[in-house]
């Protein structure tokens, strides 16, 4: 008989090695601060980019700035959960794609744009539960059995469309609403990207089931001493990602009113990216909703600036690659110090 799924005692923690204590895990101390300077330093650019340009701080250009990245937010909410979980996920900017082709084909064949959307968030889920079938059966790490299906996934995709575009111009209404329409002044998208985003971020810090996450990437081999079946944990995570990746390709498609098979192509990298900047360990076991949407904030906040300022695509890329890397080495070097404590 199994033992009961119950959470890491202290002394199985201290058996297996020891954890991360449940405050950094769960935004009470070091990743509260995180967010708080990412806050302050989100603050500061917007104030120096203030007196920069006139155009910044207009509604216009911050409704800009909100609708870049809200879509895209709900990626990385589910990249947040798995990156805690201690996996990752490169395939997530090919199923955004591939869930749009899937809603944008199944409608021209006659289905109905929200079943075809229902489709669409179906076959992501699919996807997500090969990718977590490879890791907690076969034994593959996430990294590499997400890069498989990265590129499998993107060549579905343009067979399904033989490298062409598809027109959706004929999408209803009331499906369009979803990605163009606004209540009041705010976008429907932005909305939706709040909900999501306020009720993911409570669930991790207050829901007891979601507390096996943290557990699973903090130190799976205590987790499992405890009775988690961490396999479990890592496979629903996995497919978790995938569905709000499916997701966001279903609003990009009502968003566009099209479906393009070289879409999405680098929104992993952005996503991670954004994780990693708002306090993630890319080792597993800390990380918050909050903080990497405030990452991916400060990415937009950085692109915005730099189109505002005229400095060339091509070093706009250097610049956020070496955002990037100095989030990584912060990352790193917590980590190495929390090892000699």
């Amino acid at each position: 008989m199994s033992k009961p799924e119950t959470l890491v005692s202290p002394m199985l923690a201290r058996r297996a090695g020891s954890a991360p204590p449940l405050a950094a895990r769960w935004g009470q101390g070091p990743i509260k601060l995180r967010e708080a300077g990412l806050l302050l330093i989100i603050a500061a650019l917007c104030l120096v980019m203030s007196f920069a340009s006139e155009h910044f701080l207009t509604w216009d250009n911050v409704r800009a700035m909100l609708l870049s990245f809200s879509i895209e937010g709900i990626v990385v909410v589910g990249m947040t959960v798995l990156l805690i979980v201690g996996g990752i996920d490169l395939s997530v900017g090919s199923v955004v794609c591939l869930s749009m082709v899937v809603t944008g084909k199944l409608f021209l064949l006659g289905l109905d744009p929200w079943l075809s959307g229902a489709a669409a968030i179906g076959v992501s889920a699919l996807i997500g539960a090969m990718i977590g079938g490879c890791v907690t059966v076969i034994g593959l790490s996430h990294f590499i059995a997400s890069l498989a299906f990265m590129v499998v996934v993107r060549g579905m995709s343009l067979a399904l469309t033989q490298g062409t575009p598809q027109s959706l111009f004929t999408l209803p209404p009331e499906f369009k609403f979803m990605g163009q329409g606004a209540i009041g002044a705010v976008p429907v998208v932005i909305i939706i990207f709040a909900v999501i985003v306020a009720a993911s971020d409570f669930a991790l810090r207050r829901a007891t089931l979601l507390r096996k996450v943290f557990y699973t990437g903090s130190n799976e081999k205590a987790a499992l001493y405890s009775g988690i079946r961490t396999g479990q944990v890592k496979f629903w995570v996995t497919v978790l990602c995938s569905s709000m990746a499916g997701l966001a390709g279903v609003i990009y498609t009502a968003r566009f009113g099209a479906a393009t098979p070289t879409f999405g192509i680098g929104m992993e990298l952005n996503a991670i990216a954004a994780v990693v900047i708002g306090g993630a360990s890319l080792k597993g076991g800390s990380g918050t909703v909050l903080g990497a949407v405030l990452g991916l904030a400060l990415l937009s906040v950085v692109s915005s600036s730099l189109i505002l300022l005229d400095v060339s695509p091509y070093w706009q890329d250097v610049i956020k690659g070496l955002i990037l890397l100095v989030a990584v080495t912060v990352d790193h070097l917590l980590n190495v110090k929390k090892i000699l404590r």
